[in-house]
């Protein structure tokens, strides 16, 4: 009889459709902000990528209030934005990248894995390209050692999936 063996990954994803959802709601509120009518400022949203665009630092830094209250809004985790440094546009303008960081560090696999090596909990792990795989015998193994990485201080949020 061969012995049964269960396992989960360990992922860090933004979902995009709900950055796409939450994109959308901060350009509609820009549309009806009196206080930026008319200062161009615009949020860009293509594919995975997000550039603000203001008139001024002040005014981009209501574009990102904006944008963040509406990750919040959407339940998107905001260790997951990154903000790139702001630089000169056109004319007086000001513009700024917004990035998101999407799969697990080769550092924070290593972090993780040590963690759960050294809890004494019965599973291996095992690091696959920007995922962490996790196998054991038991299922109660499973559910301990994400107990564990949940609890853990994490730089950016994680998942558990293909839990078998």
């Amino acid at each position: 009889m061969a012995a049964t063996s269960f396992s989960f990954d360990i992922v860090s994803r933004v979902d995009q459709q709900e950055v796409r959802n939450a994109v959308d709601q901060a350009q509609k509120e820009l549309m009806n902000r009196w206080d930026l009518k008319g200062t161009n400022s615009e949020i860009d949203f293509e594919k995975e990528k997000i550039e603000l665009h203001a008139g001024d630092e002040g005014k981009l830094a209501q574009l990102r209030d904006i944008l963040l209250s509406k990750f919040i809004k959407r339940n998107i985790d905001t260790r997951f934005v990154e903000f790139g440094k702001e630089e000169p546009a056109s004319g007086l303008s000001v513009r700024q990248k917004v990035e998101f960081k999407n799969g697990i560090s080769q550092e924070m696999a290593k972090t993780i894995s040590k963690a759960i090596r050294d809890s004494g909990i019965k599973v291996t792990s095992q690091i696959q390209g920007e995922e962490l795989r996790i196998t054991g015998k038991s299922k109660d193994d499973l559910q301990k050692t994400m107990q564990l990485v949940k609890a853990m201080e994490l730089d950016q949020p994680v998942e558990f999936v293909n839990f078998r």
